[in-house]
């Protein structure tokens, strides 16, 4: 193999390994039997497991960042439901990898590693933007996006120890929790109030945030009727 190929074969072997194992417990001559090498020549291509592993990292954070790559047609309840579901297919495709992307794994600490990782929710914060059709957010604009996409990476990775909530359900509460956070800095700034009318708008009659407020309507105490 040209130089180029064969380092892409061993991020791709050592992306596969660490998805499914924690990198700790992969070793150089595991990833080069997977690979169909020597281990020294492993190391003629990667100095040791760290580079690799940080390799392997930026892969994986390149394929996470393009999730939030939506066509900007259509409500934005709708993309960002699509989004969640290919979020939580990379999720649950690549579980222990994606701790490791989001815990830091052996390279914790590592200032490449952290960032890797800032760079992916990065990209995440200037895709919902775009979405929103918003160039230059307000503070609390900013606050909410960030908070969500918090709690999104927060939230799939206590759904993978153990999966006790149903992902399809994770997933549509993550579109409404955007909803709630929008709604609540909406309370606070005009700015906000403006995105939330523009969403609610552009939302279908079966839309994930028309949704939210019907299932919050129904949580609302009714007033009683007063005796005559």
């Amino acid at each position: 193999m040209a130089v180029e190929q064969r380092r892409e074969q061993l991020i791709a072997v050592a992306l596969d390994l660490f998805g499914h194992r924690r990198p700790d417990d992969v070793s150089i001559d595991e990833i080069a039997t997977a690979a169909g090498i020597s281990r020294p020549l492993v190391y003629h291509y990667f100095p040791g497991k760290q580079s690799l592993y940080e390799a392997a990292l930026r892969r994986a954070a390149d394929e996470l960042a393009a999730l939030f790559d939506e066509p900007r047609e259509g409500p934005l309840g709708e993309r960002l439901s699509r989004v969640m579901r290919r979020f939580f297919d990379f999720v649950e495709e690549h579980g222990t990898g994606f701790s490791a992307l989001m815990r830091g794994g052996p390279a914790a600490g590592s200032s490449r590693t952290c960032a890797v990782i800032d760079g992916v929710r990065q990209a995440a914060y200037e895709e919902v933007l775009h979405h929103l059709g918003v160039q230059s957010p307000s503070p609390r604009l900013e606050l909410a996006v960030r908070s969500w996409i918090s709690l999104t990476e927060t939230t799939a990775l206590l759904w993978l120890d153990g999966r006790r909530i149903p992902r399809a359900e994770l997933e549509r509460q993550l579109v409404h929790d955007f909803a709630a956070l929008t709604a609540v800095s909406a309370a606070y700034d005009e700015e906000m109030a403006e995105v939330l009318r523009r969403l609610l708008a552009d939302e279908s009659d079966r839309g994930p945030f028309l949704d939210l407020i019907t299932r919050l309507a129904v949580l609302t105490p009714q007033p009683q009727p007063q005796p005559s």
